[in-house]
C-alpha cells in the first residue's frame, strides 16, 4: 500500500514538473540598438518578417531563424529623418510609415518592409496617428484624414489622386462596391479638436474623382479599440440596402444614402470601470451585446436611457416594431444576447472587455528617466448581474435568474444547453425554461475565481485568476486543472491560450490537457502569439526571442 501511494506520489510530482516547464527557445536574437516598436508578421507563413526599432534605428529579422533581413538608421532610410516619434505597420501592403514630429512639418517617410527602401517622403501631413491613416487593400491605396480634408494616395508611389473636404475625420469601416467606397467617419482619440467641423457622416465616395455620391448621418461613436485596433461596429450591403450595426442599427438605401429605418441611439461606456494608473487611451468594450439576426428578424437592446433597457424585435427588412419586452432597470451593461429555441437570452452585466495604452517616465536615483510603455488588454466584471430569457412570440418574460447577483464571468450556447459561470460554480442550464442542469462548484480547481469560460471540444475552459481549468460540458464534472499565476488572458488561438501577469511574465496553456510552459520575462516585455498558436515572440531591451508554447 505504501509503493503504491509513493508511485502515485511520484506520478503526481512528474506531470506537475512537467507541466510547468519552461518554454522552449528556438532562437534569441541581440539587437544592436533597444527595443522601443515592435511588430509581429499576423498571417499565415514559414517565412515572415517582423520588426523591432528604436527612435532612430530599425531591424526587420525573419521569423523562422530570427536572422537579420535588414538594419538601417532611420536617417539612412530618409535623409529628412533623424529620430521617428511614431511607427505604423501596414502589413497587407508591406509597408511602415515613419513619423518625426516637427511642430506642424512633421515628415513622413512610407517604407518598403522587406527592403527597407523609401518609396516616398513628405511633409505634407501633420498631426498623423494610426487612427488617420487606412490602407484600402482592394485599391492598394491609403486613406489618409487631415484637417485639410479626406486624401487619396497610391501607395507605392505616394501620388496624391484626391483630396476632398466633404468628408471629415477618419475613415472607418468600409467597403468596397466596383470603383466606390462606403465607409464610416470618426474623430481620432487624440485629435478631437482640429476636427472642428466634425459631423457623424456615413458616405458613398467615388473613388477615381473623391465626389461623395451621398452622405448621410448616424448616430453613436464609431470607434477602434486601443490596442487591438478592432472595429467595435459593423458595416454590411446586402442588395441595395445598407446596415450599419452601431448601438443598435440603422439601415440605408445604397443608391441614395436615404435612411430607411433607424433602432439605435448614443450608448457610451463610460464610467462603466475605471482606467488604469498611467492611462494615455482607454477604452471599455462589449458592454453592450450587438443586435441578433434570426432569419428577417432582429433582436435589438435599446439602452438609450441610463435607467431603463428593453429588448426590442423588428421585422430586419421594413424596420417595423414586433414588441417591446418588459422593462430591463438599471443594468449598466448587457454583454451577450442569444436568440435559440423561441427564447431571447440576455446576460446582465458581468465580464467586459478593457484596453488600455499606458505611458509614463520615471526619474531614477541618478537623474536618469526611464520611460515606460504598456498595452494592456484586461477583462472586468460588471455589476449588477443577472440572466433573464423572453418569449421571442410576444417579448413576454420566461424567466429571470436571481442566482447570478454577485457575479457572472460570460456565456455560450452550445449542445442546445446555456452555459455560465458565477465565478465560482459553473452552471448548465435549460434556457428554454431556465431550469438547472447541473451546478458545479469551482473549489476543486485550484485556480480561484474563474474570470471567464469558453467552449473548446467537448469542455467548458475555465479562465481562473491563477490558471486554467477544463470541465466536461456532459456533466460539468473537472476533467484537468493547473495553477499558475495571477495573470489575465492575452490571446488564444485554438488550443493554446497565452496568459500574462503585470510584469510581463507569460504561460501558455494546451487546452488539451491544461500543460503549460512559462518564461519570465523583463517588466514592460512585448509579447505576442503567432498567427497559428504555436509561437510566442518576447520582445525585451534588446534582445527577440522566439518561443515554441507546444
Amino acid at each position: 500500500m505504501r509503493a503504491t501511494l509513493l508511485s502515485a506520489t511520484l506520478i503526481v510530482s512528474a506531470l506537475q514538473l512537467s507541466a510547468q516547464e519552461d518554454m522552449t527557445q528556438v532562437w534569441t536574437t541581440r539587437l544592436e540598438h533597444k527595443i522601443e516598436y515592435t511588430g509581429t508578421d499576423p498571417n499565415p507563413g514559414e517565412d515572415n518578417i517582423s520588426y523591432a526599432a528604436s527612435d532612430k534605428e530599425m531591424t526587420v529579422f525573419r521569423n523562422k531563424d530570427g536572422s537579420t533581413v535588414w538594419l538601417k538608421a532611420f536617417k539612412d532610410i530618409a535623409p529628412r529623418l533623424r529620430k521617428i516619434d511614431e511607427l505604423i505597420p501596414f502589413w497587407e501592403s508591406n509597408t511602415v510609415f515613419l513619423f518625426e514630429k516637427k511642430g506642424g512639418k512633421d515628415v513622413v517617410a512610407c517604407i518598403d518592409l522587406e527592403t527597407g527602401a523609401a518609396l516616398w517622403t513628405t511633409e505634407k501631413y501633420s498631426n498623423l496617428t494610426d487612427e488617420n491613416v487606412i490602407y484600402v487593400k482592394e485599391k492598394d491605396m491609403f486613406a489618409v484624414s487631415t484637417t485639410d480634408g479626406l486624401t487619396m494616395i497610391k501607395a507605392r508611389t505616394g501620388e496624391e489622386l484626391w483630396t476632398t473636404m466633404a468628408f471629415t475625420g477618419a475613415v472607418g469601416k468600409y467597403i468596397i462596391d466596383g470603383d466606390d467606397m462606403v465607409c464610416v467617419n470618426f474623430v481620432p482619440g487624440g485629435l478631437a479638436a482640429l476636427f472642428k467641423g466634425f459631423k457623424n457622416q456615413l458616405a458613398r465616395i467615388d473613388l477615381k474623382t473623391g465626389k461623395l455620391k451621398w452622405e448621410a448621418t448616424y448616430v453613436g461613436r464609431a470607434e477602434r479599440k486601443v490596442v487591438t485596433r478592432d472595429f467595435i461596429y459593423d458595416l454590411k450591403l446586402e442588395g441595395t440596402k445598407l446596415f450599419l450595426m452601431l448601438n443598435g442599427i440603422q439601415v440605408y438605401d445604397y443608391v441614395t444614402g436615404a435612411q430607411q429605418w433607424a433602432a439605435a441611439f448614443d450608448f457610451t461606456p463610460e464610467g462603466i470601470t475605471g482606467a488604469p494608473a498611467h492611462a494615455k487611451k482607454f477604452g471599455v468594450y462589449g458592454a453592450l451585446a450587438q443586435p441578433v439576426v434570426d432569419g428577417n428578424d432582429l433582436y435589438v437592446l435599446d439602452m438609450g436611457n441610463r435607467k431603463s433597457q428593453y429588448v426590442k424585435k423588428y421585422d430586419r427588412m421594413t424596420g417595423k416594431l414586433l414588441w417591446t419586452s418588459p422593462e430591463i432597470k438599471e443594468a449598466r451593461a448587457i454583454p451577450g444576447m442569444w436568440v435559440a429555441d423561441g427564447k431571447v437570452i440576455l446576460q446582465v452585466g458581468g465580464l467586459v472587455e478593457t484596453q488600455a495604452y499606458l505611458y509614463w517616465r520615471e526619474t531614477q536615483s541618478d537623474g536618469s528617466v526611464i520611460t515606460h510603455e504598456e498595452w494592456r488588454v484586461q477583462y472586468k466584471n460588471i455589476k449588477p448581474c443577472g440572466v433573464q430569457a423572453f418569449n421571442v412570440s410576444d417579448g413576454a418574460l420566461a424567466w429571470d435568474s436571481e442566482r447570478f447577483k454577485k457575479g457572472i464571468t460570460n456565456a455560450f450556447i452550445e449542445d442546445g444547453r446555456f452555459y455560465i459561470c458565477s465565478g465560482k460554480a459553473l452552471y448548465c442550464i435549460d434556457h428554454k425554461t431556465g431550469a438547472d442542469i447541473y451546478e458545479v462548484p469551482l473549489g476543486d480547481d485550484g485556480v480561484g475565481n474563474a474570470n471567464a469560460i469558453f467552449a473548446f471540444t467537448d469542455m467548458v475552459g475555465i479562465v481562473g485568476e491563477k490558471g486554467v481549468a477544463m470541465h466536461r460540458r456532459t456533466d460539468g464534472s473537472l476533467s484537468k486543472s493547473n495553477k499558475w499565476k495571477v495573470a489575465d488572458i492575452e490571446s488564444r488561438h485554438d488550443r493554446m491560450l497565452l496568459m500574462k501577469t503585470e510584469g510581463s511574465d507569460i504561460a501558455a496553456f494546451d487546452l488539451n490537457n491544461c500543460a503549460y510552459k512559462q518564461f519570465n520575462a523583463r517588466k514592460g516585455a512585448t509579447s505576442t502569439l503567432s498567427y497559428d498558436g504555436a509561437y510566442v515572440y518576447v520582445y525585451e531591451k534588446k534582445d527577440v526571442t522566439k518561443l515554441r508554447t507546444n
